[in-house]
Formats: structure tokens, C-alpha cells, sequence
């Protein structure tokens, strides 16, 4: 991540566009995505049912167009009626999508939550990890369209467990990727614990009837092996039932953080030491807790300067009636979340918030923020009249003063639905400079929805390759500056819940032509600058060789 000295404390820049100005059309029969999630609900009522699946944007055959993944779940033992695997579509790159799951290798049968993209072995292609109930899996990508599962060869292999979030970094800066992944809690189909609203009747239990899990955190040997490092570098803590996670450099000095949203549990913020060890100061931060001192059911995450001041923010999801937390840095590491006073707090009160992500919808150059909703049982209604199992997502947007506003209303019919919504990424899939949202539902299907402006805004775009650094550069920070402001985007795997967006990095620009400069802080702690760069384009930025304007985007 970029140093404190790389990123200076800017007057944030006010967008100029004080309406939507754009929407976002349902494309998923057209793009050829048919895909609906099983989660093995056959009247048991067991846990892993009610959290759904993740997905990701990726380019996996490394064309330069972003494809999808969508990760399912399976019947379980006893109670089989049909075979499920997770899908990958490849990008036709004419706005429609072929499923290429079994010729890729993929088609294998797992109860799949959450999915993480990054290139561990810097061959310059994205390898996958399956988060499951179970054992997850490791997929490396040969680089010739197919994977090969390498989780027993790379040390993966013996551990069970129920994981859900994952994400890849480098943690101790090597240049090679790292692997951290949530647990949610010790939980198996023979140690279901039998819950009741009604004394009678089998129902969803929460997570207090279940002891908590720890998560893991995986060393990259280089080798193609990981050693698990969970115990000796202080992560190790079994009451934590991890449901987010994100890559933060909260304290600006270089080094990747962790930031993990837990379930009825306090969220965790591990501080790197730069030794191996991490520390959690999510107490001392003030992002532990709600502003009540309560834990809360922190289900999704992402972290974004969405104020361009300098200083990454932080969203946390939450159950309903907890309202999403909105984390604002206020100076030496320390947050206070503003969501009642930015307008998010009483708009997300009677929502269940899961996949959330900062994105600029309009290219206005403010992030908004979308939250996918959706309750964990259907017979919710019974209990809470104002509360649905099927919920509308939600679209904060921005207007670059600190204030945001509910427009999924104005979005389009199809995205406004209520949906009983999980994942959440977003990706450019047809290059045409605005991010489109990928959102899955339990049980249901995904969707895929096109972003068309209407703003006449514009945007740039940059791709990074690492050299030094690991070859995705996640962990980069990009800040351009331009029209007496600056923005900054983060290069990152994981966060929202269970999934990942693109890896390439989007600005919106507003009515502007281009940008004076942009300021590339490096995983590996190189600074390189580029300036006079024009709006309209991506450009790929290969770490110690310079820039290279693409054509369009």
C-alpha cells in the first residue's frame, strides 16, 4: 500500500453531477449467464444454507476482457436430486458469455461459498481459490484455458472447516502472494444444532449457538507450497466467526493490514508489524464495535478513500435494525463511523446488508457505495412485519460532501427488485470505461447488470503488472490528480462478501479531458509517476518499464 509520505491529506473533490446519471439494465439472459444457486435446502435447516455463494470478476485467459465466476453450493449427503458445480463464463467480447466450465476443468462438485482471484505462482495468470464447506480448493491456471486443482500438492489439502471469505496479499512483501481465508464458526451436518422460534419447529439457528472458528493465513513458500503461519503470526484466535475481509493499509506506513467483518463477534483490524506478526488494534481504532459499544453481525466489507481526502474509509454490512457502518479516518489510525450523519444509517436500519462495494456508478469522481440485501430466512415476515426475506439492493450515491443518497429507485425496475442477495462485485465486461455489478442470491439466480451512462462523464482506467512486486500489484495505490483534486484507488483481492471485483483500477473524471498526473505507489514500495495521461482510455502500467496507452478501453 502507498506510504503516508505518498499520500498527502488533499481537499476532497466535489463531483459535478447532482443526479444519477446513469442505470443498470438487467443483460444476464442476453449475455448467455444461466446460472442459479443450489444451497441443498431440502427442510433440515442447516447453517451454511442461509449465506449464500460469492462470485468474481477475472480475466483468466488474459485477453484483456473481464470473465465471471459464480460459485455454488451442492445437495447434501442423503439428499441428493441433482449435480451443481460453480461456473465460469468467458467474455465473447461482443457482450455475451460462453460457459466453458468443463473444458476449463472446473466442473467440480463442492459446497462452494466464497471465491478469491490472484496470480500466486507470477506466471501472469489468475489462479482460484474455492472457499467451502469442507475442504476448500486451490485451481492453478495452466495459462492455456484450463486449471489444474493443486490443493493437496500445495499444502492446502487436510484442513476442514467452514470458510467463506478469502483473499490474497503479500503480507511480508516478497513479491509473491499470500493467502488469507475466513472461518465462520465449527459447524458439521452431524453436530447441527436444533433451534425453534416456535418450540417446535426446526429454524435457522444464528451464530451464537455455535462456537466460534479461527481464520487461516497461509505463507507462500514460492515453491508452489504454503506454510500455515496462522499460530505464529498472531492471527490465530478461535472466538472470531469471519464472514469479510479486506486489505487496508490503515496506518499508511507500506504495509498490508487486515481487516475482518465477524458475525456477533467484534470486527478485527490486524495491524502488520513487519516482522510476520499482526496485532489487532480494531478496538483502539474504534471499528471493533457499533458507536454503542455492541458487536455487531458484520457480514460484508470494502475499504475506499470515498471522501478523497487521502485516508481510506471502511463499510461494514450488518443484520437488520444494526444499520451498515461507514468508517471514516479521522487521523494516527483512528475511525468514527458517519453513517447516521452520511445518510446511510436510517436508509439501511430495516435491511440485512451482505455484499458491499465502493464504486464511482456515475464518473463523477466521488465512490458511492452498493450494498446487496437480503434476509437469512423467509419466515422473517412472521416475525418482523417491516422486514422482507427478499430485499432491494441499495445505491449510495456520492455527492462528494460527505453526504450520500438511496438511488437504486432510479436505476431501472430489474436492479430495484427485491432480491434475497448475497455476492457483489463489479467489472467493466464490455470496456466501455463504467462498471457493471455482478450480485448473486441465495438459492436464486445471479444477475448481471449493465451500467449505460447518461451523465456524458468520463473515466480512465489502469492496469497494473508487477515485476518486483507480485504480478497482479495487488496491494498498489494509484492517486491521480487533476482540476485542483486527487483520487485514489487500491489494487485488491477479496473484500465485499465472499467475492472480488476486476483488478484493474477505475476513475471517473467528470466532464474533464484528462488527468495532469498519476502517482503509482508499488507493493514492493517503488514511486512512479506519469503525467498528461487523457481520459477515454486504459492504460497498462508495468512496474519499472513505464506506461502504455491501450486502445479504448
Amino acid at each position: 500500500m502507498a506510504s503516508a509520505s505518498a499520500l498527502p491529506r488533499l481537499d476532497g473533490w466535489a463531483p459535478t453531477s447532482p443526479t444519477a446519471g446513469f442505470g443498470l439494465v438487467d443483460v444476464t439472459l442476453q449475455a448467455g449467464i444461466q446460472f442459479h444457486h443450489n444451497s441443498g435446502a431440502y427442510g433440515g435447516k442447516l447453517l451454511p444454507e442461509t449465506l449464500g455463494s460469492g462470485c468474481a470478476f477475472l480475466d483468466y485467459d488474459g485477453d484483456g476482457w473481464q470473465d465471471i465466476i459464480l460459485i455454488n453450493g451442492m445437495d447434501w449427503p442423503g439428499h441428493k436430486r441433482q449435480r451443481t458445480t460453480l461456473r465460469l463464463y468467458r467474455n465473447n467480447r461482443n457482450g455475451t458469455f460462453s460457459d466453458v466450465t468443463r473444458k476449463a476443468g472446473l466442473d467440480v462438485e463442492v459446497y462452494g461459498m466464497g471465491v478469491a482471484v490472484g496470480d500466486y505462482n507470477n506466471d501472469g495468470f489468475p489462479d482460484i481459490l474455492v472457499t467451502s464447506v469442507g475442504q476448500n480448493r486451490l485451481f492453478r491456471n495452466t495459462g492455456k484455458g484450463t486449471f489444474l486443482e493443486v490443493t493437496r500438492s500445495s499444502g492446502l489439502a487436510g484442513r476442514q472447516g467452514f470458510s467463506t471469505s478469502a483473499l490474497w496479499f503479500d503480507f511480508d512483501r516478497d513479491g509473491l502472494l499470500d493467502l488469507f481465508v475466513c472461518n465462520y464458526v465449527k459447524w458439521s451436518p452431524e453436530h447441527d444444532v436444533f433451534c425453534s422460534l416456535d418450540a417446535k419447529h426446526k429454524s435457522y439457528c444464528t451464530p451464537e449457538a455455535y462456537r466460534g472458528e479461527t481464520c487461516w493465513l497461509f505463507r507462500n513458500r514460492g515453491d508452489g507450497t504454503f506454510e500455515d503461519v496462522t499460530a505464529k503470526s498472531g492471527l490465530f484466535d478461535s472466538s472470531s466467526k469471519s464472514l469479510g475481509a479486506a486489505i487496508v493499509d490503515y496506518d499508511r506506513d507500506g504495509w498490508p493490514d487486515l481487516l475482518v467483518a465477524n458475525d456477533t463477534q467484534p470486527n478485527k483490524l490486524y495491524r502488520n508489524m513487519h516482522d510476520g506478526t499482526f496485532k489487532d488494534v480494531a478496538v483502539e481504532a474504534g471499528i471493533a464495535f457499533s458507536a454503542e459499544g455492541k458487536a455487531r453481525a458484520g457480514m460484508g466489507v470494502d475499504v475506499a478513500d470515498f471522501n478523497n481526502s487521502g485516508t481510506v474509509g471502511v463499510a461494514i454490512t450488518n443484520f437488520d435494525n444494526e444499520m451498515t457502518g461507514l468508517y471514516r479516518a479521522v487521523g494516527n489510525g483512528i475511525y468514527e463511523d458517519v453513517s447516521m450523519q452520511a445518510g446511510i444509517g436510517l436508509a439501511s436500519k430495516n435491511s440485512l446488508g451482505f455484499g458491499c462495494a465502493f464504486l464511482d456508478g456515475n464518473l463523477d469522481g466521488a465512490l458511492d457505495l452498493l450494498v446487496a440485501n437480503g434476509h437469512i430466512d423467509e419466515t422473517v415476515r412472521n416475525i418482523r412485519g417491516n422486514v422482507g426475506y427478499a430485499q432491494p439492493p441499495q445505491f449510495f450515491l456520492n455527492d462528494g460532501k460527505g453526504k450520500f443518497r438511496d438511488v437504486a429507485s432510479e436505476l431501472g425496475t430489474e436492479f430495484n427488485q427485491p432480491k434475497v442477495g448475497r455476492g457483489l462485485a463489479y467489472g467493466d465486461f464490455d470496456r466501455d470505461g463504467d462498471l457493471d455489478i455482478l450480485m448473486t442470491t441465495n438459492n436464486g439466480p445471479a444477475f448481471l447488470f449493465r451500467n449505460d451512462q447518461s451523465s456524458g462523464n468520463k473515466s480512465i482506467r489502469f492496469r497494473l503488472v508487477g515485476t518486483k512486486s507480485n504480478h497482479d500489484a495487488i496491494g498498489a495505490a494509484v492517486r491521480i490528480f487533476h482540476g485542483g483534486g486527487a483520487q485514489l484507488r487500491l489494487v485488491k483481492s477479496g473484500s465485499s462478501y465472499l467475492s472480488q471485483s476486476e483488478l484493474p483500477v477505475t476513475f471517473g473524471l467528470g466532464r474533464q479531458d484528462g488527468i495532469e498526473r498519476a502517482v503509482i505507489n508499488w507493493p514492493s514500495g517503488r514511486v512512479e509517476e506519469f503525467k498528461s495521461l487523457a481520459a477515454g482510455r486504459t492504460y497498462e502500467c508495468v512496474e519499472g518499464k513505464g506506461i502504455t496507452p491501450l486502445t479504448g478501453f
